[in-house]
């Protein structure tokens, strides 16, 4: 190096601190914070609600919503659409456009890449935010390195669907293709996860569709649980009654290791199930920002909270909502469910902006109701009320149960279901 070229790089160097300048690979500021700021990262059944109710309850704060995608896309009730039920993912889609004319919030569609709790600081793509509080809803992230084989190709190949749009649409046409005879492999991940009836429901809509359209094809579903999560008597009913001889259900059955090429996955690394369409549900936990951020417990799953308020117990000032966290429970946490997230979300906003006003918090009363299609006009339920006692998210005795088992109720029941759907993602996104 010639002394000049040596001469200007000091220079430089110098000059930039000088000024004043953002040193290399520090991010600028997106949005200087001029009053009390709440960032919202993740605009699901959680993330959009909890911007929404904390800019209602005091619409002096600031609220600043990040999110990746521009449109959101439901989960709940995708597998009617993957089952060709449904024509399009239309009436599952919403936009946040009128959620934030409507109240206020800003939106920044932007990747989180890191979280520094002591400086109260985001960092994205784009810059940085600082907050007062930070509300986390991240949703659930996949545990893939514990499948012999899964690699970044795998769900091009094997989809697994449980995030909706492109998977649940690469499943639909796999099955649209897949020849009379042909076998449908599902797998499905260890509780809990994400929708804990979902892959029971989506075994369902499957069987029916090859019972409609492919008689002599097959879905066996590979649970890797000793025995189903979720309304059991419903889906045995189900399985029973609609779907003797396209459906089988193994319990037990833990996929290990999975060929793409040959869409073939290994229970246990062993036994071999080859199907002509195969879809594999990994084992979950939270989304990869709360992991990266050390919002996780010792488990490296879940985010352990503050059951009142939502705040995390590894880091002040930070809420984590929805499927990605694990509130203490007396018998299991609530079902990592839409209709759980948008609870956690009203209850979390309530007390940010106690918090945030030096008021008392309010204590947890909730329910959770969760529909399940059986087949194309017809649903199941299971619902429970919980309560914060001794310090933990508590099912109420006595209190909710699963819908009639004689189906009595089922064509009822799945209008109220897609009436339920219609109402959330309204409340969502205006």
């Amino acid at each position: 190096m010639t002394l000049d070229r040596r001469s200007f790089l000091k220079l430089l160097s110098a000059g930039a601190g000088a000024a004043g300048l953002p040193m290399i690979g520090r991010a600028a500021e997106l949005m200087p914070k001029t009053t009390r700021r709440v960032v919202v990262i993740g605009g699901g059944f959680g993330g959009t609600i909890a911007a929404k109710y904390v800019r209602k309850l005091d619409p002096t704060i600031e609220v600043v919503l990040i999110e990746m995608e521009r449109n959101f896309i439901s989960c709940p009730f995708s597998n009617l659409y993957i089952a060709g039920i449904y024509d399009s993912m239309a009436s599952l889609t919403i936009g946040y456009d009128k959620l934030t004319a409507n109240h206020g919030i800003k939106m920044v569609y932007d990747e989180v890449t890191g979280i520094d709790p002591a400086a109260k600081v985001v960092s994205m793509k784009s810059g940085t935010l600082s907050y007062d509080r930070l509300v986390v809803s991240p949703g659930v992230d996949f545990r893939t390195e514990e499948i012999e084989g899964y690699d970044a190709e795998t769900p091009h190949i094997i989809p697994h669907a449980w995030k909706a749009g492109a998977q649940s649409t690469l499943l639909r046409k796999q099955l649209q293709d897949m020849p009379d005879g042909g076998n449908v492999i599902i797998s499905m991940p260890l509780a809990p996860y994400r929708c804990p009836p979902g892959p029971y429901e989506r075994s369902c809509l499957i069987a029916d569709y090859l019972k409609k359209h492919k008689p002599k094809s097959k879905v066996i579903l590979l649970d890797p649980n000793p025995d189903v999560v979720a309304k059991k008597p419903l889906f045995m009913k189900a399985w029973n009654d609609y779907y003797k001889g396209v459906f089988e259900y193994v319990p037990g059955s833990k996929v290990t290791r999975v060929d793409a090429k040959t869409r073939t996955v290994y229970v246990e690394g062993v036994e071999e199930h080859k199907g002509n369409v195969v879809n594999l549900i990994p084992s979950q936990r939270a989304g990869k920002i709360a992991l990266k951020a050390d919002l996780v417990g010792e488990d490296k799953k879940w985010c352990p909270v503050n059951p009142v308020t939502f705040e995390s117990t590894k880091h002040k000032f930070i809420h984590v909502i929805g499927d990605s966290c694990a509130p203490p429970s007396a018998v299991a946490p609530m079902p990592k469910s839409a209709y759980s997230a948008n609870t956690h979300a009203k209850v979390c906003a309530m007390n940010v902006v106690a918090l945030m006003n030096g008021l008392e918090t309010t204590e947890m009363s909730a329910i959770n109701v969760c529909y399940s299609a059986i087949s194309a006009h017809e649903s199941v339920t299971v619902a429970a009320v919980y309560k914060v006692i001794d310090g933990k998210i508590t099912p109420v005795p006595g209190s909710g149960g699963l819908s009639p088992v004689d189906f009595s109720q089922t064509k009822r029941e799945h209008e109220y279901g897609e009436s339920w759907l219609k109402n959330i993602l309204a409340e969502m996104s205006t």
